[in-house]
């Protein structure tokens, strides 16, 4: 026991503690539960073995175990170990505190570890007189809460504190919390011949409900009301029937404060099942408010709002359906206005959906980013002015037309083309869709006619090139991130998670596996140098514990994962592992020596074949259907190309290649990175050589062509993609063809933006 442990966590009588209280574990080992905060490897568990704590705030339910973890670490540690709780005492006790902290830190150099339990229930003034001694360091402040600290504690405070959010016990969890206290002779009743049925257990553990607390409250009340007397004489039984149990436990109070997280987390849960269109789940969340004593007017209020923001046109009866409900309840009222609820409830979770409506903030954005327009002239009120300034001359009177319609523009030039309604294709909107898109084309085609003269005088600027490099150049880190975005979705990271990146740049995915496991576990395999070093470095700002692994190779990772995670990651991501090996299942398989049994294993691959290719490009600018026809026989002998890795990285291969592995594939996704590209004049010339002059003969380095033209091939580049594809071209067009291909290509592309996609695919799979 650490030294000055105050008596919140001590005990001079355990025979006349709760049950709870004496079963409180006093090691992690002891712990049932929060094994993504405390389970090997984690960071909370390291730091707390290291006795190097920062400022925590554990958050969570009653009964998850935020106060046992400060037991826990209070018999851990080596620092002097206080506590406060905030229902019982206030600022006076506090400075108290403070002042022992401070002597201690300043004459013995010994750190102070400060609990404070219910520490929402601190108003502002009291917790801002414990921030300046967090901030300096005169305390490590530990804090608990049933509430979201985000919103009851104090932002300086959590700014300065790492959050951990403990959940509620499973059932099987709770099972273990019984049979512990049932069979331990020192603190439960191990001494005494309890028999409990299984079905008495279940609806203990049932009705506790994730809270380990409430569960040995009532095997405590169980246990010792069934004799006839307790301690019961020596040898006689205590039977545990669901009767008994049923008894020992009621029905449990709903964990929901109106004012509080909880309520908020309801409704939501509420509206984001009325908008995932299941009845069920609406039905249940609106019963449990109900049943909480939420007020039935809140709910329509919100049920209203989700009648335009979720359903909007897509059924344009929703929101009259809704009023009509709201004004039977008003009518009514409970608990017969149940009803009415029920049926909004069930009408706009069973009606078609569109969040079309939001197109007003898109909207409101545009009046606030762009520039004041004018009212265009045609639709201006002529009443006052339209002699003078012409004002609402060559307005169109659509009811004067068929149709009562007519192609004109209502929205000021710079804005023509913007669109802030985006119809759904469901319901009322998917029959509006077509109609709507055909005279928006209409639209359009008016204005570009009635404004031909003035885009056909317009001169682009000298910058332009300049603006379209900028932009090309940006498309390198939007790809990185795309690809980046692709893998972390799939992956689903927990904070808690043990994660390993390598492959292509794993640099690029590591920093935001920091980000998405903060209390977890980070390593990286970072074969270059260069890379590695520059990793290094950026990682000496995090702190010991959350500083990710830097490891030169998979042999690495292995014996790191030997030492210090149990038995490996739980998550695992790459970016083309696989592009540049032939052996692709041999590579896929190690990663199974560094994965858990359950991992799940994320890659992308690109896909080169099929990528844009030149042939496309240049046909769409018109070059002539022969040439077209030699550049895609061409591009087919170079994707089929088996001396090159890359052109097997295909779906099928890919997928028969982690099978061979013994991974289990789970999902696999196409995904399409696009965006302008300017085609540099000096790749071109790679792409397409200057032919030989008459003077000129081959030598050592140069390739035949079909014609006996040379490709010349420099040493360094013998093999490479630009002079493969170069000579592949010239063996299939005479001199003449192949000038005219490269006088066209250089004329219409060279230092151009073209549209240019590539293809990837993500694969998903699990370890066995």
């Amino acid at each position: 026991m650490a030294e000055d442990t105050p008596e919140l966590f001590e005990s001079t009588d355990r025979e006349s503690e709760p049950l709870a209280a004496r079963m409180r574990p006093r090691t992690l080992e002891e712990l049932v539960g929060q094994d993504h905060i405390l389970g090997p490897g984690r960071l909370l568990r390291r730091a707390i073995a290291a006795d190097q704590l920062s400022s925590l705030i554990f958050s969570g339910p009653p009964g998850s175990g935020k106060t046992t973890i400060a037991r826990i670490i209070a018999n851990t540690t080596k620092s002097r170990f206080a506590a406060l709780n905030a229902v019982l005492t206030g600022v006076a006790e506090l400075r108290k505190e403070i002042q022992t902290a401070d002597h201690d830190r300043r004459f013995y150099g010994r750190r102070t570890i400060l609990f404070v339990d219910e520490v929402h229930r601190w108003n502002k003034a009291q917790q801002d007189a414990l921030l300046p001694w967090v901030e300096n360091g005169t305390v490590v402040l530990i804090g608990a809460t049933t509430e979201n600290p985000f919103f009851e504690v104090n932002d300086a405070l959590v700014s300065r504190s790492r959050i951990f959010q403990l959940t509620r016990l499973t059932d099987e969890e709770l099972r273990r919390v019984c049979r512990q206290a049932l069979s331990d002779r020192e603190r439960g009743y191990g001494a005494y011949d309890v028999r409990i049925t299984e079905d008495a257990l279940e609806h203990l553990v049932r009705v506790a409900d994730g809270d380990a607390r409430s569960l040995l409250n009532a095997l405590q009340l169980a246990v010792e009301t069934t004799p006839d007397r307790f301690p019961p004489h020596s040898g006689e039984p205590i039977e545990i029937t669901l009767p008994i149990a049923e008894e020992s436990i009621q029905r449990k109070a709903l964990l929901y404060d109106r004012d509080g997280d909880y309520h908020y987390d309801t409704i939501s849960a509420f509206i984001k099942s009325l908008r995932g269109s299941d009845p069920d789940a609406a039905l249940y969340w609106l019963a449990r408010m109900i049943r909480a004593g939420e007020d039935p007017r809140f709910l329509f209020r919100r049920m209203l709002i989700s009648a335009s923001e979720d359903i909007g046109l897509a059924d344009p009866h929703a929101l009259p359906h809704t009023v009509a409900a709201a004004e039977a309840f008003d009518r009514v009222g409970m608990p017969e206005g149940a009803f009415h609820l029920a049926q909004a409830a069930l009408y706009l979770a069973t009606a078609e959906k569109s969040n079309a409506t939001l197109g007003y903030f898109d909207a409101a954005n545009a009046v606030e980013q762009e520039q004041s327009q004018e009212v265009p002239r045609h639709l201006r009120d002529d009443n006052r002015d339209r002699e003078g300034f012409k004002h609402g001359e060559g307005y169109l009177y659509p009811h004067a037309y068929r149709e009562h319609w007519v192609a004109q523009n209502y929205l000021p030039a710079p804005l023509r083309g913007r669109l802030f309604y985006r119809p759904s294709s469901r319901g009322y909107e998917g029959r509006l869709r077509n109609e709507l898109e055909r005279r928006r084309e209409a639209q359009l085609a008016t204005a570009f006619y009635r404004e031909a003269d003035e885009v056909l005088t317009f001169t682009p600027h000298s910058s332009q090139r300049e603006q379209w490099l900028r932009r090309a150049s940006g498309e390198i880190s939007r790809r990185v991130a795309a690809r980046r975005e692709a893998l972390f979705e799939a992956a689903a990271i927990a904070r808690h998670m043990r994660v390993l990146v390598l492959g292509e740049t794993p640099s690029a995915l590591l920093w935001e596996a920091v980000r998405s496991a903060p209390e977890g576990l980070v390593a990286a395999v970072i074969a270059d140098e260069s890379e590695r070093r520059s990793a290094l470095a950026y990682a000496e700002q995090f702190s010991e514990f959350e500083r990710p692994q830097i490891l030169n190779d998979l042999g690495q990772a292995r014996a790191f994962v030997g030492e210090a995670t149990d038995n490996g990651f739980e998550r695992v991501l790459a970016a083309n592992l696989l592009l540049r090996t032939a052996e692709k299942a041999q590579a896929a398989g190690r990663l199974r020596e560094v994965a858990t049994p359950e991992a799940r294993i994320v890659l992308l691959e690109e896909i080169p074949s099929d990528s844009t290719r030149l042939s496309t490009v240049l046909a769409e600018r018109g070059l002539s259907p022969t040439l077209v026809e030699a550049l895609q026989q061409a591009e087919a002998e170079l994707f089929a190309d088996p001396r090159d890795a890359r052109f097997a990285n295909r779906p099928e291969i890919l997928q028969q290649a982690l099978q061979q592995a013994g991974l289990r594939l789970d999902t696999l996704e196409t995904v399409t990175f696009g965006g302008e590209r300017i085609i540099p004049r000096t790749l071109l010339e790679r792409w397409f050589p200057a032919p030989p002059t008459a003077r000129s003969s081959p030598t050592a380095h140069d390739s035949p062509t079909a014609d006996g033209s040379p490709v010349s091939e420099a040493p360094e580049a013998a093999g490479g993609m630009s002079t493969r594809y170069a000579h592949a071209i010239r063996t299939r067009l005479d001199q003449e063809g192949y000038r005219e291909l490269r006088a066209f290509a250089l004329s219409t592309l060279a230092d151009r933006a073209v549209q240019w996609s590539s293809t990837a695919i993500v694969l998903t799979a699990f370890n066995g």
